[in-house]
């Protein structure tokens, strides 16, 4: 437990019907009695109940506001401390003047995240649940939503847990051998043993990892680029999936200088859709840069929406620019095809040419084929991968990049075994293992790396 006590406003600047202010610690009991008037007489304020009455100034007894107080004593708290939640109105006075005077009775500022990194550092969550507080707070979508609080039952951490658990196993019986070297057949159970669980291990990092690039997107939002020749409808397609006219739109080619992004949310997955400057060589300064920023729109995307006029065809450069692409997912968008005589039949050719990338015939101008692409869109992000409500998801950079560090070391564990090295070298890539997977738990972490993660925390949280 800490010796000190820490407050803050733990809703959102601005007006609105209720705001509230936290104090968690040894002294937040105390403090709340101070600052509080009830509206009737309370000897002892009973835990996890609410209070009518008003905050005071206690130097000088001048009321603050109309509140509702609530007393709840730990361990039975978000941060396992005795903590006090204030109810004011929602204004920026009467919250800012409220923790002004819990502050002057002796707590002090929270730091971001210092509530839920007391509830990790007291043993109520682990570091993986503690992150899904902030994911839940940032979703932009349900499924992101839905993501991040199945990650906060400890969803993930009990998939991390039992792995962690079999590899403990594995390490007793390893150590089991170095105890009693004079036992030929404890060794040959040991490495029997030793193979069949890693390689049980090794099955569930695996799967694990399958979905951590699809649990990025649905949490994150999926990065898509808007590239193409210059005045091929690029910004109007922009405006036509966004619904509104967000990007200035004119005949002169190049009149997108620089990158223009926004965010939608299509069928439940958030995108971040990239409006980029034509790709093209030019002598133009600040056209010059634009493109450049394009490019590197272009080698981060999740996703590319590439628009080519029609009626100029697939050109050399269109060519060239669709090489740039990749192997990233795109989609080939043939916009202006109302302008298409009855004779230019040229969109199968197209299709053919740009196979086996998906094509979407549109007329950006008139919302024509809008329903295909967005259609098309969610396909290829939700294609092949598993169902979010199924399956344990992967959501995290940090716990994608530690599975994988858990996982070569199974590998080497497993070359070890094959090669017949000695076993009490085998421990060493069984602590490897284990000590990245604790990474994701918090089992085993820097303080460093903790700081870190809570840093990202809004204060009051």
């Amino acid at each position: 437990m800490f010796d000190d006590t820490i407050a803050a406003i733990s809703t959102p600047p601005g007006e609105g019907g209720i705001g509230i202010v936290r104090i968690s610690g040894p002294a937040a009991m105390t403090i709340g009695k101070t600052i509080f008037s009830f509206n009737r007489q309370v000897k002892e304020p009973e835990t996890h109940r609410l209070y009518y009455g008003k905050v005071i100034n206690p130097s000088n007894n001048q009321v603050i506001d109309e509140a509702l107080i609530s007393f709840m004593r730990a361990p039975h708290t978000f941060t396992r401390e005795d903590v006090v939640e204030v109810n004011c109105h929602g204004g920026i006075l009467p919250l800012s003047k409220t923790l002004e005077i819990i502050l002057a009775s002796g707590a002090r500022l929270a730091e971001p995240g210092e509530f839920t990194q007391r509830a990790f550092l007291n043993g109520r969550i682990d570091l993986a649940q503690a992150e899904a507080v902030i994911q839940i707070i940032r979703a932009k979508t349900e499924t992101a939503m839905r993501l991040s609080a199945e990650q906060l039952t400890g969803r993930l951490s009990r998939e991390v847990k039992e792995i962690r658990q079999i590899l403990l196993s594995i390490l007793a019986h390893t150590e089991a051998s170095i105890d009693f070297p004079e036992h030929q057949d404890v060794e040959e159970m040991a490495r029997e043993e030793v193979e069949r669980k890693t390689q049980e291990c090794i099955a569930k990092i695996t799967q694990l990892l399958k979905t951590a690039d699809q649990g990025r997107i649905l949490r994150e939002g999926v990065r898509t680029a808007i590239v193409g020749l210059p005045n091929v409808g690029k910004s109007s397609l922009l405006n036509a999936l966004l619904r509104e006219q967000r990007a200035i739109v004119t005949d002169i080619p190049g009149t997108t200088r620089d990158v223009l992004e926004e965010s939608i949310n299509l069928g439940g997955i958030a995108l971040t859709i990239i409006d980029t400057a034509g790709i093209r060589d030019t002598i133009n300064e600040i056209e010059r840069i634009g493109v450049e920023r394009s490019r590197s729109v272009l080698a981060r995307a999740d996703l590319v929406l590439f628009v080519l006029d029609v009626t100029q065809g697939l050109s050399d450069d269109n060519i060239k620019l669709l090489h740039a692409v990749g192997e990233k997912p795109c989609i080939v968008i043939a916009n202006k095809i109302d302008l298409l005589t009855a004779s230019q039949n040229i969109i199968p050719k197209i299709k053919k040419a740009v196979e086996p990338r998906p094509l979407v015939a549109m007329s950006v101008l008139k919302a024509e084929g809008l329903a295909d692409l967005e259609k098309t869109i969610i396909e290829i992000v939700l294609q092949g991968k598993v169902n979010p409500t199924e399956s344990v998801m992967v959501t995290s950079t940090r716990h994608k990049n530690a599975l994988k560090k858990a996982n070569d070391a199974l590998y080497e564990l497993q070359k070890s075994l094959a090669a017949g090295y000695a076993i009490d070298l085998l421990t060493i890539d069984l602590y490897t293992a284990l000590d990245a997977l604790g990474e994701i738990t918090g089992e085993n972490v820097s303080s460093e790396l903790v700081e870190e993660i809570f840093s990202n925390f809004c204060i009051g949280k």
